[in-house]
């Protein structure tokens, strides 16, 4: 199996992870906060001082740099782990470029790309004291190769020479020839083939520095040396309790980007979603300096706080670069006939899928499959309009085109799960449509596991589905690539490709795209690639959803970037 279908999987599910907890991993009406990262700011200007608590569902298991699976450096991790580059931590589009963190800048390219050099800040120092070398880089990032850490984002086994066989530095103690470096201060790293996106992948948690020394294997979660402003104190029944206190050693002077206003950060995780938001609501005691990390608000609980302007002023509002849409398979019948799928196109009512996914203050329809965000190079297009409710007639037009005057039947795999994305309510929302376009919708419900080994599967999948991507950073590669690149299609594991399509034109393309560092270029390609492809009718772009929380009611600072689409919590303060 591909890595690069790993990665789809863990992307996917991380994004979709996030909107299942809206009852979202890495976009509504406009609130102050979506726009200025205000929202939910409390009175006066955010002081140091004081315990920010985390209240999650979701355990921070694996707390492990080799073994977390993040984009930006994550949320939490964040506070412990930097990495080489990290994502701004401003809101809105702000907060999508990428910017050094441990280095001096986002790397040096050569002249293809296919080599990338980072030249550490001078004074940086772990929680011991002990100065951070290029070495402690090389080593974390190596470590995150063994089978032991697996569950990382593995592309670097991709990317880098010799990545795709290396074991880890555990087995005779070998090191990646492809990272080198010649001095304490300095990384290099030899590619395969152009990246011009690899600034982003530094951000990844695996670029976060381990001494060796230090290094206790798969103990190493449980107190891994600290290089950011914050270090573990306590981690108890896997992350399900973290407690993490200041790092002395940590100097602001080198770290532009985390505020670390608290001196205390307390998660506590393995609460019922419903039980998280209520005690956001009431805000008593320590809850009232609390957030959460990982549980949006569902329409029920948005339609009760519309009432209430104090509650509606602590609600934050974002964007994350995500996409749920309908999927064809053109290798099963009648989905191999253009016409058939451009008359779905047609007979899709948005509106009522928005509405089955929780209304417009959770999603947004879209007719695009590129997020709607400059950093993806989204180019507006609707190649089948419909308008908000769909056009049934143009649908049975060009079923009658098709060979099919009299309609259709067809079957549309969905999941069980209530996660107001690939769920019943949604699939039903298609069938109602497409029954007025004469399309006849069987659906067949499957449990969330049987549901993605059949849509993940070249062998069995089915013809029409309902599926969701999320990119592991804002650009157009890891969102358009591993649903397009007809070498990443993949027979003998999970494929993301469901089109299965393997068009060498469009392979070429992705490849020029991936050679520029210019990321402007390279967003307004990736959008023209978008543009093209969607006159194929692959799929059905039907929306992206909307992340809505709430923090305690003295909360400040709350900080929502259109990378990660959720509150940053190494900008919050709570005195």
């Amino acid at each position: 199996m591909r890595h690069s279908s790993v990665i789809s999987r863990r992307v996917a599910a991380a994004a979709v992870s996030v909107v299942l907890a809206s009852g979202a991993a890495a976009c509504g009406p406009e609130d102050a906060g979506a726009k200025d990262g205000t929202s939910g700011k409390a009175a006066g200007a955010p002081q140091k001082g004081g315990t920010l608590t985390v209240l999650n569902s979701e355990a921070q298991s694996d707390f492990d740099p080799a073994r977390l699976y993040t984009s930006g450096g994550g949320n939490v991790p964040s506070l412990v782990f930097r990495t080489l580059t990290t994502r701004n931590r401003e809101a809105g589009a702000a907060g999508t470029q990428v910017v050094p963190d441990l280095a001096t800048d986002t790397g040096r390219p050569n002249k293809d790309a296919t080599e990338w050099t980072y030249t550490l800040k001078e004074g940086l120092k772990f929680e011991d004291g002990t100065p951070i070398t290029s070495a402690d880089i090389k080593y974390g990032i190596e470590r995150s190769f063994a089978a032991e850490l697996s569950g990382g984002a593995p592309y670097l086994r991709d990317w880098l020479i010799g990545g795709d066989t290396y074991e880890g530095p555990y087995k005779g103690g070998k090191e990646l020839a492809s990272i080198v470096t010649p001095d304490a201060r300095t990384i290099v790293f030899k590619l395969k083939k152009p990246e011009g996106e690899f600034p982003f992948v530094a951000t990844q948690t695996q670029f976060a520095p381990v001494p060796k020394a230090k290094d206790t294997g798969t103990k190493y979660e449980e107190h891994p040396v600290s290089s950011g402003p914050y270090k573990v104190v306590k981690n108890e029944n896997d992350g399900e309790h973290l407690v993490l206190e200041r790092n002395a050693h940590w100097d602001p002077e080198t770290d532009e980007e985390r505020k670390a206003y608290p001196d205390r950060v307390d998660v506590r995780s393995g609460l019922d979603e419903a039980v998280i938001n209520q005690r956001l609501a009431t805000s008593s005691g320590a809850d009232s300096s609390a957030v959460t990390t990982d549980t949006n608000l569902g329409p029920a609980e948005l339609a009760q706080i519309g009432s209430d302007k104090a509650l509606a002023a602590r609600v934050g509002t974002g964007h994350f670069g995500f996409t749920a849409y309908l999927a064809f398979n053109p290798k099963v019948k009648p989905f191999d006939n253009p016409k058939v799928r451009q008359a779905i196109s047609y007979a899709v009512n948005r509106t009522s899928v928005v509405n089955a996914a929780g209304g417009s203050a959770l999603a947004e329809a879209t007719t695009t499959f590129l997020p709607d965000q400059k950093a993806f190079g989204h180019t507006p297009y609707d190649h089948f309009p419909a308008g908000k409710t769909g056009d049934p007639a143009r649908a049975r037009q060009l079923l009658k085109e098709a060979g099919y005057p009299n309609g259709l039947t067809v079957t549309l795999l969905h999941s069980t799960a209530q996660n107001r994305l690939t769920s019943p309510e949604v699939a039903t929302a298609v069938q109602e449509a497409l029954g007025k376009a004469g399309i006849t919708v069987e659906l067949d419900g499957q449990e969330p596991n049987s549901f993605n080994e059949k849509r993940w599967s070249v062998k069995d999948a089915p013809g029409f589905f309902l599926s969701r991507w999320g990119a592991d950073w804002p650009a157009g590669g890891p969102f358009l690539a591993p649903i397009f690149d007809g070498r990443q299609i993949v027979t003998n594991g999970s494929n993301y490709n469901h089109a299965q399509l393997n068009d060498p034109a469009v392979n070429k393309e992705i490849d020029e795209i991936n050679k520029l560092t210019d990321l402007k270029a390279a967003a307004a390609r990736w959008g023209a690639l978008d543009e093209k492809l969607g006159e194929r009718a692959l799929d059905v772009p039907l929306f992206h959803p909307v992340f809505k929380r709430l923090v305690g009611k003295d909360v400040k600072n709350v900080v929502i970037s259109d990378w990660t689409g959720v509150l940053d919590v190494s900008q919050v303060a709570v005195k």
